[in-house]
Protein backbone atom coordinates (compact mmCIF):
# COMPACT_ATOMS: atom_id res chain seq x y z
CA UNK A 1 0.00 0.00 0.00
CA UNK A 2 1.58 3.29 -1.21
CA UNK A 3 1.34 5.99 1.42
CA UNK A 4 2.80 8.97 -1.36
CA UNK A 5 5.78 9.62 0.58
CA UNK A 6 9.38 9.94 -0.85
CA UNK A 7 11.32 6.95 -0.72
CA UNK A 8 13.71 8.19 1.59
CA UNK A 9 10.85 8.99 4.46
CA UNK A 10 10.92 5.50 6.72
CA UNK A 11 8.42 6.60 9.63
CA UNK A 12 5.55 8.74 8.90
CA UNK A 13 2.67 9.56 11.83
CA UNK A 14 -0.33 10.95 10.65
CA UNK A 15 -2.58 12.48 13.68
CA UNK A 16 -1.79 9.43 16.22
CA UNK A 17 -4.45 9.24 18.47
CA UNK A 18 -4.61 6.62 21.14
CA UNK A 19 -7.33 6.72 24.21
CA UNK A 20 -7.32 4.95 27.29
CA UNK A 21 -10.88 4.51 29.41
CA UNK A 22 -10.32 4.86 33.40
CA UNK A 23 -13.90 4.57 35.51
CA UNK A 24 -15.31 7.07 33.37
CA UNK A 25 -12.33 9.42 32.51
CA UNK A 26 -11.31 9.49 29.36
CA UNK A 27 -7.37 9.15 28.77
CA UNK A 28 -5.99 10.78 25.81
CA UNK A 29 -2.52 9.40 25.50
CA UNK A 30 -1.55 10.53 22.06
CA UNK A 31 -3.29 14.01 21.04
CA UNK A 32 -2.51 14.15 17.11
CA UNK A 33 0.88 13.32 16.42
CA UNK A 34 2.45 13.92 13.47
CA UNK A 35 6.13 13.35 12.34
CA UNK A 36 8.70 12.10 9.92
CA UNK A 37 11.72 10.25 9.77
CA UNK A 38 13.95 10.01 6.91
CA UNK A 39 15.67 6.42 5.93
CA UNK A 40 19.15 5.97 8.25
CA UNK A 41 18.26 8.76 10.83
CA UNK A 42 18.73 8.82 14.77
CA UNK A 43 15.65 10.04 16.73
CA UNK A 44 14.96 10.28 20.53
CA UNK A 45 11.66 11.09 22.00
CA UNK A 46 11.94 12.59 25.56
CA UNK A 47 9.51 13.23 28.38
CA UNK A 48 7.92 12.78 31.50
CA UNK A 49 6.80 9.18 33.12
CA UNK A 50 3.36 8.57 31.55
CA UNK A 51 3.46 10.89 28.25
CA UNK A 52 2.73 8.83 25.78
CA UNK A 53 6.44 7.54 24.95
CA UNK A 54 5.87 3.46 24.72
CA UNK A 55 2.45 4.07 23.46
CA UNK A 56 3.57 5.63 20.55
CA UNK A 57 6.35 3.01 19.48
CA UNK A 58 4.39 0.29 20.48
CA UNK A 59 2.01 1.86 17.39
CA UNK A 60 4.93 1.96 15.12
CA UNK A 61 6.04 -1.49 16.26
CA UNK A 62 2.58 -3.25 15.61
CA UNK A 63 2.09 -3.44 19.70
CA UNK A 64 -0.72 -1.52 20.23
CA UNK A 65 -3.65 0.03 17.78
CA UNK A 66 -4.21 3.67 17.87
CA UNK A 67 -7.08 5.03 18.08
CA UNK A 68 -6.91 7.45 14.64
CA UNK A 69 -4.71 8.48 12.23
CA UNK A 70 -2.54 6.63 10.63
CA UNK A 71 1.52 4.84 10.54
CA UNK A 72 3.20 4.27 7.76
CA UNK A 73 7.00 2.52 7.85
CA UNK A 74 8.06 2.99 4.27
CA UNK A 75 5.13 2.43 1.97
CA UNK A 76 3.57 0.02 4.47
CA UNK A 77 0.78 1.59 6.33
CA UNK A 78 0.84 -0.78 9.23
CA UNK A 79 -2.22 0.72 11.42
CA UNK A 80 -4.25 -0.78 8.89
CA UNK A 81 -2.49 -4.29 8.67
CA UNK A 82 -4.53 -6.66 9.98
CA UNK A 83 -3.31 -8.97 12.96
CA UNK A 84 -1.77 -11.80 11.27
CA UNK A 85 0.19 -9.63 8.62
CA UNK A 86 1.68 -7.75 12.08
CA UNK A 87 3.21 -10.74 13.08
CA UNK A 88 5.17 -11.12 10.00
CA UNK A 89 5.98 -7.06 10.06
CA UNK A 90 7.39 -7.23 13.60
CA UNK A 91 9.67 -10.35 12.63
CA UNK A 92 11.31 -8.90 9.71
CA UNK A 93 10.65 -5.10 8.94
CA UNK A 94 11.15 -4.00 13.06
CA UNK A 95 14.49 -5.05 15.40
CA UNK A 96 13.08 -4.18 19.47
CA UNK A 97 15.33 -2.99 22.34
CA UNK A 98 13.21 -2.72 25.45
CA UNK A 99 14.60 -1.59 29.55
CA UNK A 100 14.90 -5.42 29.97
CA UNK A 101 16.29 -7.75 27.86
CA UNK A 102 14.34 -10.73 27.72
CA UNK A 103 16.67 -12.66 26.71
CA UNK A 104 15.90 -16.96 26.99
CA UNK A 105 17.66 -17.84 29.88
CA UNK A 106 18.31 -21.42 28.76
CA UNK A 107 20.14 -19.94 25.45
CA UNK A 108 23.43 -19.01 24.96
CA UNK A 109 23.60 -15.92 23.63
CA UNK A 110 24.76 -16.46 20.46
CA UNK A 111 21.66 -18.65 20.54
CA UNK A 112 19.23 -15.85 21.89
CA UNK A 113 20.98 -13.55 18.69
CA UNK A 114 20.40 -16.10 15.92
CA UNK A 115 16.82 -17.32 17.14
CA UNK A 116 14.67 -14.96 15.73
CA UNK A 117 16.66 -14.87 12.45
CA UNK A 118 15.92 -18.52 12.03
CA UNK A 119 12.30 -18.64 13.23
CA UNK A 120 11.98 -15.66 10.25
CA UNK A 121 13.40 -18.11 7.85
CA UNK A 122 16.95 -17.88 7.75
CA UNK A 123 19.02 -20.71 7.14
CA UNK A 124 20.64 -22.02 10.37
CA UNK A 125 24.42 -21.43 9.05
CA UNK A 126 23.86 -17.95 8.16
CA UNK A 127 21.73 -17.17 11.30
CA UNK A 128 24.70 -18.57 13.24
CA UNK A 129 27.44 -16.27 11.32
CA UNK A 130 25.12 -13.24 11.73
CA UNK A 131 24.95 -13.48 15.06
CA UNK A 132 28.13 -14.45 15.62
CA UNK A 133 28.76 -11.39 13.37
CA UNK A 134 27.24 -8.77 15.70
CA UNK A 135 27.94 -10.32 18.77
CA UNK A 136 31.67 -9.30 18.08
CA UNK A 137 30.75 -6.22 17.07
CA UNK A 138 29.09 -5.58 20.69
CA UNK A 139 32.70 -6.62 21.94
CA UNK A 140 30.97 -10.08 23.02
CA UNK A 141 32.72 -12.27 20.58
CA UNK A 142 34.79 -14.67 23.53
CA UNK A 143 31.14 -14.49 25.17
CA UNK A 144 28.92 -16.56 22.80
CA UNK A 145 28.95 -19.44 24.86
CA UNK A 146 27.69 -17.55 27.99
CA UNK A 147 24.18 -18.02 29.11
CA UNK A 148 22.37 -14.82 30.52
CA UNK A 149 22.74 -15.88 33.96
CA UNK A 150 26.85 -15.72 33.20
CA UNK A 151 26.77 -12.05 31.78
CA UNK A 152 26.32 -8.55 33.57
CA UNK A 153 23.45 -6.42 33.01
CA UNK A 154 25.39 -4.13 30.54
CA UNK A 155 26.53 -7.52 28.99
CA UNK A 156 22.67 -9.11 28.54
CA UNK A 157 21.99 -5.53 27.08
CA UNK A 158 24.15 -5.47 24.41
CA UNK A 159 22.92 -9.13 23.70
CA UNK A 160 19.72 -7.27 23.17
CA UNK A 161 20.92 -4.76 20.53
CA UNK A 162 22.81 -7.88 18.39
CA UNK A 163 19.55 -9.80 18.70
CA UNK A 164 17.68 -6.12 17.34
CA UNK A 165 19.51 -6.12 14.18
CA UNK A 166 20.13 -10.00 13.28
CA UNK A 167 16.95 -9.60 11.04
CA UNK A 168 18.50 -6.85 8.96
CA UNK A 169 15.27 -4.52 10.15
CA UNK A 170 14.37 -1.15 8.43
CA UNK A 171 13.56 0.65 11.81
CA UNK A 172 15.06 -0.51 15.45
CA UNK A 173 12.98 0.84 18.31
CA UNK A 174 14.31 1.31 21.27
CA UNK A 175 12.16 1.92 24.44
CA UNK A 176 14.87 3.01 27.72
CA UNK A 177 17.40 0.69 26.63
CA UNK A 178 19.53 1.95 29.20
CA UNK A 179 16.83 2.19 31.91
CA UNK A 180 18.17 -0.21 34.26
CA UNK A 181 22.24 0.35 33.59
CA UNK A 182 24.66 2.18 35.66
CA UNK A 183 26.37 5.07 33.92
CA UNK A 184 29.43 3.46 32.43
CA UNK A 185 27.60 0.50 30.73
CA UNK A 186 24.80 3.29 29.61
CA UNK A 187 27.09 4.95 27.83
CA UNK A 188 28.38 1.86 26.13
CA UNK A 189 25.07 0.22 25.21
CA UNK A 190 24.03 3.70 23.76
CA UNK A 191 27.15 3.90 21.85
CA UNK A 192 27.41 0.13 20.46
CA UNK A 193 23.30 1.01 19.53
CA UNK A 194 24.13 4.23 17.39
CA UNK A 195 26.94 2.93 16.09
CA UNK A 196 25.70 -0.66 14.95
CA UNK A 197 22.39 1.67 12.86
CA UNK A 198 24.73 4.05 11.55
CA UNK A 199 26.70 1.42 9.88
CA UNK A 200 24.16 -0.39 8.89
CA UNK A 201 22.31 2.89 7.32
CA UNK A 202 19.39 1.60 9.96
CA UNK A 203 16.46 3.81 11.10
CA UNK A 204 16.68 4.41 15.23
CA UNK A 205 13.63 5.77 17.14
CA UNK A 206 14.90 5.62 20.87
CA UNK A 207 12.55 6.27 23.95
CA UNK A 208 14.68 7.63 26.91
CA UNK A 209 15.29 9.29 30.33
CA UNK A 210 18.79 9.22 30.05
CA UNK A 211 19.90 13.03 28.37
CA UNK A 212 23.31 11.51 27.41
CA UNK A 213 21.41 8.93 25.33
CA UNK A 214 19.36 11.33 23.94
CA UNK A 215 21.60 13.72 23.01
CA UNK A 216 23.63 11.26 20.43
CA UNK A 217 20.40 11.71 18.71
CA UNK A 218 20.58 13.57 15.23
CA UNK A 219 16.89 14.79 16.18
CA UNK A 220 15.25 15.23 19.33
CA UNK A 221 11.75 15.33 20.40
CA UNK A 222 9.39 16.24 23.60
CA UNK A 223 6.53 14.16 24.14
CA UNK A 224 4.31 15.71 26.35
CA UNK A 225 0.41 16.01 27.45
CA UNK A 226 0.26 13.72 24.29
CA UNK A 227 1.63 16.45 21.74
CA UNK A 228 5.04 15.80 20.11
CA UNK A 229 7.13 18.78 19.33
CA UNK A 230 10.75 18.67 18.21
CA UNK A 231 13.47 20.02 20.69
CA UNK A 232 15.76 22.83 18.81
CA UNK A 233 19.28 23.13 20.60
CA UNK A 234 20.21 26.50 21.70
Amino acid sequence: MSNGIGVNVMVRAEGLERNFLSGEETLYILRGVNFEIKQGASVAISGSSGSGKSTLLNILGGLDRCDGGKAFIGEAEITALPEKSLANYRSKRIGFIFQFHYLLKDFTALENVMLPAFIAGMKKKEALERAKELLSEVKLGDRIGHYPSQLSGGERQRVAVARSMVNDPDLILADEPTGNLDPDNSATVARLLYEGAEKRGKTLLVVTHDENVAGRAGIRYILENGILSERVSA
